[in-house]
């Protein structure tokens, strides 16, 4: 191992694969949002892809809930946006939450929710979520006009890519992840938030 290799995994924020986590979302204020229970699985081109079992905890203010259904979420290296896959038989098989400075921190992911939703469900195909929280919202908080105007793109752009099924959002690419979340040996207990 070379001097700069080994510079590169001590400053890699990747916990190993397989060990839990909390994926911390915000909103623009800095008001907290969703926590989720859930395990790193790996990277590959995509991104980070990590995993919920059924049982495990997602949490906002004012509302817990166990998660009933196995699933995976993406978080690219573009940091706009986070892709979570639903396993069968859960009706919503795609939800994407458009993001800003979603990221790895102190070994959590953490990122601002934007609003901006993309879903897919097989009894009413493709849509953006939440058009209307995202014009109230922009305009109470101020969300500079390069972000509106990127994720506003981005939203129109993964709505097509969902609806085409094009990679990641294909079935192939979410479902290798799940194979491999259902594989995964981790402790039943929850995380301390």
């Amino acid at each position: 191992m070379t001097e700069d290799s080994t510079a590169d995994v001590a400053s890699d924020p990747r916990p190993a694969p397989g060990t839990r986590t909390v994926f911390r979302w915000r909103k623009w204020d800095g008001a907290p949002h969703w926590l989720h229970d859930c395990v790193y699985l790996g990277a590959d081109e995509w991104g980070d892809w990590f995993g919920q079992l059924p049982g495990w905890s997602s949490a906002r203010p004012g509302l817990e809930y166990e998660v009933k259904y196995p699933s995976v979420t993406l978080m690219p290296p573009s940091g706009d946006f986070a892709y979570t896959r639903n396993a069968p038989p859960h009706r919503t098989q795609t939800y994407i939450d458009l993001a800003w400075d979603l990221r790895w921190d102190a070994g959590s992911p953490t990122g601002i929710d934007m609003d901006l939703d993309v879903v897919r469900r097989a009894d009413r195909g493709v849509w953006i979520d939440d058009r209307d929280e995202w014009d109230e919202h922009r305009v109470q908080h101020g969300y500079p006009l390069d972000i509106v105007e990127h994720l506003e793109t981005l939203a129109v752009d993964l709505e097509a890519r969902v609806r085409a099924r094009v990679a990641p959002f294909d079935d192939a690419s979410a479902d290798a992840w799940l194979d491999r979340l259902a594989e995964l040996d981790a402790p039943d207990r929850r995380l301390e938030q």
